[in-house]
């Protein structure tokens, strides 16, 4: 059988005008992750494809930049922001000699990654209920030796980690459930409900976490979880009932708020 013919390449500014007239707002900058991610003009074409169609970029790509890495993220699963970067610096000033790091909700596993890289040699788990995210996570932790299990917030976690943890993030769900539907289409669409809704005010998960993280954190271990400017407070009031000597860091440059609590 002769071989299909390949496809002409799409000339950048083609790209470019797809994506414009599909509502993407920086267009041009897509575009050349686009081209230079693309192995083959069928693979371009299919690309510009199905960010057309809404698909976020991350997963189009395959990958999110990431705190200096490029973090793999497989589509159906969380897609981590940049402004989290913020959540990563807060846990490196205030940790900067953990030698032992949990992810919660971990999504692609970007925050242990990322913690894992600037720390060197550290032993760091993860965990998600979402199977997807595991295997994601898994990969991305490979390099640092790092593990991912699956399960239900500290239920997935080995029971040797108790005490023993310097730093414990949890990007935990925070949206309203009620709020769910006006995320963008990118969101609501493309990532899992359990990584975005955070029941009825959005703390729901972040309280769970905050009441069993005194039981997993070393002492001096800190406990760092994102949040909305208008949930802040309410996220701080939450770890001081945990019995945890709590803060809360903003960035106004990134528009991030995350609550950091230490047990002492």
């Amino acid at each position: 059988m002769p071989a299909l013919p390949s496809l002409p390449p799409l000339s950048p500014s083609a790209v470019v005008s797809a994506l414009r007239a599909a509502g993407c707002v920086f267009a041009e900058d897509e575009a050349e992750l686009l081209l230079t991610t693309a192995r083959s003009p069928e693979e371009l074409s299919a690309m510009v494809d199905r960010r057309v169609a809404g698909l976020p970029l991350e997963h189009v790509l395959g990958w999110a930049e990431f705190h200096g890495l490029r973090i793999g993220v497989d589509e159906g699963v969380f897609v981590p922001r940049r402004r989290t970067e913020f959540l990563v610096d807060q846990a490196l000033a205030q940790a900067p000699d953990a030698r032992v790091v949990v992810d919660l909700c971990c999504g692609s596993g970007a925050l242990g990654a990322a913690l894992a890289a600037a720390l060197g040699a550290v032993e760091v788990h993860a965990a998600d209920i979402d199977p997807a995210a595991v295997r994601c996570a898994r990969r991305n932790l490979a390099p640092y030796g790092g593990r991912a299990h699956g399960g239900d917030l500290f239920d997935a976690l080995p029971a040797g980690l108790r005490g023993r943890v310097g730093i414990l993030t949890a990007n935990v769900p925070y949206v309203p459930s009620a709020e769910v539907a006006l995320l963008p289409a990118e969101a609501r669409d493309h990532e899992p409900q359990t990584a975005l809704d955070g029941g009825a005010d959005g703390l729901d998960i972040l309280r769970r976490v905050a009441a069993g993280a005194p039981g997993w954190l070393a002492p001096g271990g800190c406990l760092l979880t994102e949040t909305s400017e208008r949930q802040a407070q309410a996220a701080v009031a939450a770890y001081t009932r945990a019995g945890l000597t709590t803060r809360l860091a903003v960035s106004d440059e990134a528009y991030a708020h995350v609550v950091i609590g230490v047990r002492e």
